[in-house]
């Protein structure tokens, strides 16, 4: 089977990974271009530009715009099986059109919900208690074609967005051997989606970061989680903002209902801030310049005090 892998980022790394090792090693793999990193600004490789060279694949095609027509040429000069997407760019209808036994896309949620490019921040942020992974065959219109399979998983009460991430990007691994699978026995299901059923997931930028503590020490506690690491919650102090990386919610007997949403409640080797309602505990707070530090570190050097207020 002739399958074209496309995809950049380390979420896409165990897919490619997977593949291999069950046999259906890509013959081409397209990821972004090397990009400046670091002081120097020298180029690096993309993480699945580096996992295709590590497990020896050697036609690794690097577009800058998947919209030019000699990109085009390069896919259709591979005449491909499959193209196999995982977070990569939107494709072009004329692409999606190339490969004989169509493109699939892995993403992360089960469609229809979270449809975006945002789909476990914003299931974590809503406070969902499961989530999970969907392979389905590409369309123009983003994240609404026909269902392959989904699989299941549980959003724990404490975890950020990271630790989905790297849950459910080898979950998403086995789904995409499965579904490759299927295509070739010709028995890949086509299961429409119902958009009355569809949620957004768009994109999550700095501005919406701010910590809301006006409401709910649950909400804000999801808010926080959610965000983290990237592009981590923030709360200003005076005119310091500060980033909060983990959290966790007080028990009611241990909240002071009395003060007003965003008031520091105590600092004794702890970070705990009034909310709405009820209270969390800061666990992982960082400041301009420096390290993610634990409460009790974090205290200890910043200048805080009972009754300061954080505000957003």
């Amino acid at each position: 089977m002739n399958i074209v892998f496309m995809g950049t980022p380390e979420f896409a790394v165990p897919s490619l990974e997977a593949l291999s090792e069950a046999g259906y090693t890509p013959q081409t793999v397209v990821t972004g271009p090397d990009r400046g990193r670091g002081r120097g600004q020298s180029l690096r490789p993309t993480a699945v530009k580096k996992a295709a060279q590590r497990i020896g694949i050697d036609d690794i095609v690097q577009p800058d715009s998947v919209r030019s027509a000699s990109f085009e040429e390069a896919m259709r000069s591979r005449s491909p099986d499959c193209f196999v997407v995982v977070a990569f760019k939107i494709l072009p209808s004329s692409l999606l059109a190339i490969p004989l036994q169509g493109a699939f896309n892995l993403h992360g949620s089960l469609l229809p919900a979270y449809r975006g490019a945002a789909p476990i921040h914003r299931a974590v942020m809503n406070g969902e208690t499961e989530t999970g992974v969907t392979t389905f065959f590409l369309e123009p219109a983003v994240d609404t074609g026909d269902i392959i399979l989904k699989k299941r998983m549980p959003i724990g009460p404490d975890e950020t967005t990271g630790d989905v991430h790297d849950r459910m990007m080898h979950l998403g691994a086995e789904a995409v051997v499965e579904t490759v699978e299927l295509i070739e026995a010709g028995t890949a299901p086509r299961i429409p989606q119902n958009d009355e059923d569809a949620s957004p997931a768009p994109k999550v930028h700095a501005e919406e970061a701010g910590i809301p503590w006006d409401k709910s020490a649950e909400a804000v506690h999801n808010h926080i989680r959610g965000l983290s690491p990237i592009p981590g919650a923030w709360t200003l102090h005076d005119d310091v903002r500060l980033k909060v990386y983990r959290s966790s919610r007080l028990a009611e007997q241990d909240v002071n209902a009395n003060r007003a949403p965003g008031t520091v409640l105590s600092t004794d080797g702890v970070l705990h801030v009034a909310c709405g309602t009820g209270a969390v505990a800061l666990e992982t707070i960082q400041q301009p310049g420096k390290k993610r530090l634990p409460a009790e570190a974090f205290v200890n050097g910043y200048d805080l005090a009972p009754g300061d207020r954080f505000t957003s």
